[in-house]
């Protein structure tokens, strides 16, 4: 008998897991059977339609970053097709956005693509059985989570209750918004994930799924066409490295934002060694301001974050140049293979592609993933992402996978609980659990602390003359860290966030 360490989103994530964990599944299988489980049964939160990352560390091998992450579409389409095809919609879901949704604010998905291409090359069952769980839980029918009726309590009719079809994925049988604990069905997105397990992703992109998609956006001003489905394939990628402490780090490599912001911020800390919550605030405030005046205005995501790793390598943080919605699973087993995926599809479009349930990302309608404007980007780019999922290993033999949901809190939450845990010789539990901080910068620029209640962060912004707002206890506003590891014993260990829900456990494999 084997054993993964799986923490996954919640009780369906967790189930799927299990279900190909009994199967025979390693580490890989059991991580992508939770994302797609995840991405079926989440609505709101996460679909199958969005962008993905999906971190890979074999043992024995290198380590490899498969990057899903959604693209700009409009390949072959004329000047005029661009600017249109959305609706703003405003909520005060997370103390208030501003969004564009509607076929407009549709970005090429590549989710499901990346999860089969991590499956093909590093897991030990098959695609159908991976699969399988998350359409049985379609068909058969699912609790509702309650991030995703926080959510749903907000926007199911704002921004869902344009396209009946999706308004019926995320309300009750009589209109009312999904509730925590409600069970809901998807049948028709059943029916697709059946299609998916027999004939692969190739069903969204080229296949049926995928016509369909392009001839609702050709009706309804979006910008996905046949050749972007086409053209957008998992992209695999070397990651970034980082030694912290006895750990190699590998991180989400450019052309993810968050990944490049993750590497500097923990490499700041390891330089410090001994650091406290003054340091945690400048290196933060150093490295997201430059992400918010630099970064997030380049056209280039990849030679940017390059430039930036080696800018900070050579100088610290003198180097620095001026001027939604995700959803994370971990997984390791017994042989020390440790998979980490974060999958989004942004605030939601508010529309399927009709007959399949399936809902669509807005990420082209994320204003904070889109500094540069409305379809500036020139199509087949990847778009700007947080996502920044995790794997390491020190020489004594201990494994790590980790991530968090979170928006532009991935990384700060990320690089504090890794900071905890690699520097301070944390347990993965007070890690953690330990209060965490994020600066921000408001309209003028100017630097505002979001932080939990702690005596000593209070202290160290009061020192920094900085403004901030206490958000209490153990808040869902700074992610939802999920980890999976392997002891230098062998031991396994799997921990969840007491921030948000989470569904962790040692699966048992034959």
């Amino acid at each position: 008998m084997g054993e993964v360490a799986l923490a996954a989103t919640g009780p369906v994530s967790l189930g799927a897991g299990r279900e190909v964990a009994a199967a025979g599944g390693n580490a890989v299988d059991v991580a992508v059977a939770a994302a797609l489980a995840a991405m079926a049964t989440e609505p709101g939160i996460v679909s199958l339609g969005g962008g993905a990352y999906v971190s890979v560390w074999a043992p024995g091998s290198e380590p490899l970053l498969v990057d899903g992450n959604v693209g700009m579409p409009g390949l072959g389409l004329p000047p005029e097709a661009f600017g249109r095809g959305v609706r703003e919609v405003s909520t005060e879901y997370g103390g208030g956005v501003t969004m564009f949704a509607g076929h407009g604010s549709v970005a090429t998905p590549g989710a499901v693509a990346a999860c089969e291409d991590a499956q093909a090359r590093f897991g030990r069952g098959s695609w159908a059985d991976v699969v399988a769980p998350a359409a049985h839980a379609c068909r058969d029918g699912y609790p509702v989570g309650g991030a995703a009726a926080r959510y749903l309590g907000f926007v199911a009719d704002t921004l869902f209750g344009t396209d009946p079809e999706a308004h019926a994925v995320v309300t009750r049988p009589d209109g009312r918004p999904l509730r925590a604990g409600d069970l809901a069905t998807n049948g028709r997105l059943a029916d697709v994930l059946d299609l998916v397990a027999r004939d692969g992703a190739s069903v969204l992109t080229t296949g049926e799924v995928g016509r369909a998609m392009v001839a609702d956006m050709a009706a309804h001003d979006g910008l996905v066409t046949a050749d972007d489905l086409a053209a957008h394939a998992p992209v695999e990628r070397v990651p970034v490295r980082r030694t912290v402490g006895d750990w190699d780090l590998a991180l989400n490599p450019p052309p993810s934002v968050g990944g490049p912001m993750l590497a500097v911020m923990l490499g700041e800390l390891a330089r410090r060694g001994s650091y406290d919550w003054a340091d945690v605030l400048a290196v933060q405030s150093a490295v997201l301001r430059y992400r918010l005046e630099v970064h997030d205005v380049a056209t280039d995501l990849d030679a940017a974050g390059h430039a930036l790793l080696a800018s900070v390598e050579r100088h610290g943080l003198a180097g620095l140049p001026t001027s939604a919605s995700t959803a994370h699973v971990s997984a390791v087993d017994a042989d020390g293979l440790a998979c980490a995926v974060t999958v989004s599809a942004g605030y939601g479009a508010g529309i399927t592609v009709p007959g399949t349930g399936m809902l669509l990302n807005n990420a082209l309608g994320e204003p904070e993933l889109n500094r540069l404007g409305l379809h500036s980007l020139v199509p087949g780019t990847r778009l700007a992402s947080n996502m920044a999922p995790t794997t390491g290993r020190t020489a004594d033999g201990r494994v790590i996978a980790v991530g968090s949901p979170g928006a532009d809190r991935i990384t700060t939450a990320l690089m504090q609980v890794l900071g905890q845990g690699c520097l301070h010789g944390a347990d993965l539990r007070t890690a953690i659990e330990a209060p965490r901080l994020h600066v921000r910068f408001d309209r003028t620029g100017r630097p505002v602390v979001e932080h939990e209640s702690d005596p000593a962060i209070t202290a160290a912004v009061h020192a920094a003359g900085l403004a901030a707002t206490d958000h209490g206890a153990l808040s869902m506003y700074f992610g939802g860290v999920g980890v999976a590891y392997r002891r230098d014993d062998g031991v396994l260990v799997a921990a969840g966030d007491p921030r948000r829900e989470a569904a962790v456990a040692l699966l048992s494999t034959p």
